[in-house]
């Protein structure tokens, strides 16, 4: 650890902070305004604030209201014959599993993170009849079971798996709420759990509560924080032991290298089960098994999206393999909490990778509609049959309500809400952390019971520079406290300041930088990420070009068209969808001598709107382009309605068509795009 001591700004920048790997890792918390984990679970360099304390604001604030005037705070009417007043989760004579309680697993978030009172209405009833529903023995929820869909007949109603997403929402309403009901409620349910499982494992009624355990290992963990009751702990290793075993598949590289090997999902819920554990076994062995697998996935089944082709089931990562819409979601928690535990930079890098690319194209301006599956070559949104392990007709990738798959229309709601509550984190050596970044106001507890505010002003992540201005809302006017900063591992010449002056200190890329000392009222802070374009390759070979956090993929005309189904096809997958084509050119390659380290910087140009708008994910408000070359290769057509397979080096003498500009924007801002580019001599 580096210490660099600035007299005339009694500040103190070092490296990197307190972390659960240092020898002070299983010591209890030195934070005095926020609970760490108790002993003996690892103490974790960072905690998650209260629901409410973080504030989205500029483009993100924009994004969240949207969600509430769209789907997320209306599916109780667009999804009405499910998360309606018959749902089995409200005391009604429909559904029982999943979907409703994931509905509320993001309505609820956004509802208290926007203090939204329409929204808070409407999770209330689901909270009440939950805890209403508790029986003496610990169990709650329903107890008759109905079949989620006609013809399959399974024990829905005490399946553990849907349980274990009520549990999510009964800790984060806790959190924004402090209701202490929380606390008896899930205790119970834990004691009965632990009488059952010996005996009703978790894979008893599905595989779903077997690969999804940790979801349920994360909340005993949490309520062990508040109680301490020692019983929670045996209940942790018994959950641990049902689960499937992540750790062992991650550390043994060729179970993700096989295709159809898992469902695309349980990888993106299960990814952070070891690090979850390893709060528990302190087996640096867990923390291991994770990075393998990234490294596994990279070079196997990866997608440049920070995801990985999965349409459901694993597939090679070919761009026009899907990627399902839950995947993204669930993703982004895991790597939420990973971050959370661990204080590892890679995890935030990681995250805004997904959250900045994979997300916003999913799903649409107005929050009407979603994608089941999306491609990172998608040329045209069309109904057609596609090359897809599960087909769901010819419908998996046009932009409806249930079009696809309907659980991607329950669980997409909870990635931005997350986001927000994970941007700003508390520090296990009382101060406060941004370690993902995007505009916000957070106002939080620091130094002995001190409330600081913190407003992030910021463009990020089209925008290299961020701003925060810190202010004291209370008597105390100055606190000592250190405030960290993620440096991503893209970045290598941060510029930090303080209130105009630069401060000289050690700032390496992917790594987190302490910055201690007393601040004042008024106080601003700024860093610059400077963003460099750079050409990664992905799948055969392909190039894609990104910019710090930021994909860039081929900007094309995007034509949307409303179109209705037919009144059989509209039972099952809603009454209309979205087309979307484009008369654009689309099959250009890129030249290898553009994408070398030495001519990238000329080749390709980068041009910044001078302002960006409230809303800048689509086309026509993008605010950042690539101006560049290609050419077209002429043998390179659609193949039921995808881009073909091609090869992606293309050799001397290939039928290519001359040299002409093209340009690209941030992956998500489009629909239509081509993202990984043929490679020509």
């Amino acid at each position: 650890m580096k210490h660099v001591a600035m007299a005339a700004l009694a500040a103190f920048i070092t490296a990197a902070p307190l972390s659960a790997n240092t020898e002070a890792g299983r010591n209890e918390s030195i934070n005095l305004n926020y609970q760490n984990n108790r002993y003996p679970l690892v103490t974790k360099p960072y905690m998650e604030l209260p629901i409410g304390t973080i504030k989205p604001s500029g483009w993100l604030n924009e994004q969240l209201k949207r969600m509430a005037d769209g789907m997320t705070g209306n599916l109780d009417q667009i999804y009405e014959k499910v998360m309606g007043q018959r749902n089995g989760w409200l005391g009604g004579d429909g559904d029982v599993w999943e979907r409703g309680p994931y509905w509320i697993d993001g309505l609820l978030p956004l509802a208290y993170i926007m203090n939204d009172q329409k929204l808070i209405e409407k999770v209330k009833p689901w909270i009440e009849w939950t805890l209403a529903s508790q029986k003496e023995n610990g169990y709650f929820g329903p107890d008759t079971d109905r079949p989620y869909e006609p013809g399959l007949q399974r024990d829905n109603a005490h399946d553990w798996w849907p349980k274990m997403v009520v549990l999510k929402i009964m800790q984060q309403y806790y959190s924004a709420t402090g209701d202490q009901r929380v606390i008896p409620f899930l205790t119970n349910y834990f004691k009965y759990q632990l009488n059952e499982l010996p005996t009703s494992p978790l894979g008893k009624w599905t595989f779903w509560g077997e690969q999804r355990g940790g979801d349920n290992l994360m909340i005993v963990y949490w309520l062990y924080n508040i109680t301490g009751d020692k019983f929670l702990l045996d209940l942790g290793e018994l959950i641990h032991k049902q689960t499937f075993d992540w750790t062992k598949i991650f550390l043994e590289k060729d179970y993700l290298a096989r295709q159809h090997s898992l469902h695309c999902v349980n990888l993106g819920q299960g990814f952070k089960e070891p690090v979850i554990y390893y709060q528990q076994s302190g087996d640096k062995k867990q923390l291991e098994a994770v990075k393998t697998a990234c490294n596994t996935i990279r070079n196997t089944i990866g997608l440049p999206t920070g995801l990985w082709g999965g349409d459901e089931l694993l597939r090679f990562g070919s761009p026009t393999t899907g990627s399902e819409l839950c995947t993204a979601v669930e993703m982004m928690l895991s790597l939420e909490k990973m971050l959370e535990i661990t204080g590892d930079v890679q995890w935030a890098d990681h995250l805004e990778r997904v959250a900045y690319n994979a997300l916003p194209t999913q799903v649409t301006d107005n929050y009407d509609a979603r994608q089941y599956y999306q491609q990172t070559n998608q040329v045209t949104v069309s109904r057609e049959w596609r090359n897809f392990v599960t087909p769901h007709e010819d419908t998996d990738i046009l932009f409806g309500t249930l079009t696809g798959y309907p659980c991607c229309t329950s669980n997409l709601h909870q990635g931005w809400p997350k986001l927000v509550q994970n941007l700003w984190y508390a520090t296990a050596d009382n101060g406060i952390a941004a370690l993902v970044y995007a505009p916000s106001v957070v106002t939080a507890k620091v130094a002995d019971n001190v409330t600081v505010k913190i407003d992030e002003k910021t463009n990020y992540p089209f925008d290299e520079q961020v701003l925060f201005d810190i202010h004291f809302p209370e008597k105390t006017k100055e606190a000592f406290f250190p405030i960290h900063l993620r440096i991503p591992a893209w970045c290598q010449n941060p510029v930090i300041m303080l209130n105009g002056q630069t401060l000289e200190c050690e700032a390496f890329a992917g790594e987190i930088t302490r910055i201690n000392r007393k601040w004042k009222n008024g106080d601003q802070l700024s860093i610059q990420f400077p963003m460099q374009v750079e050409s990664e390759q992905w799948y055969d070979g392909a190039a894609v070009i990104k910019r710090g956090p930021l994909l860039y993929a081929l900007k094309m005309d995007e034509k949307w068209e409303k179109k209705n189904f037919e009144p059989e096809k509209a039972a099952i997958y809603g009454p209309w969808y979205y087309e979307v084509t484009s008369d654009s050119p689309w099959n250009y390659a890129l030249s290898h001598k553009d994408l070398r380290p030495e001519s990238i910087g000329k080749s390709f140009i980068v041009e910044k709107n001078t302002s960006v708008s409230t809303y800048p994910w689509n086309v026509e408000n993008a605010p950042v382009k690539i101006k560049a070359k290609g050419k077209r290769l002429n043998g390179w057509t659609l193949s039921r309605g995808s881009a073909a397979d091609v090869a992606y080096y293309i050799q001397i003498g290939e039928d290519t068509g001359k040299e002409e500009p093209i340009e690209l924007i941030p992956y998500g801002c489009t629909t239509l795009r081509i993202t990984e580019f043929p490679i020509r001599d």
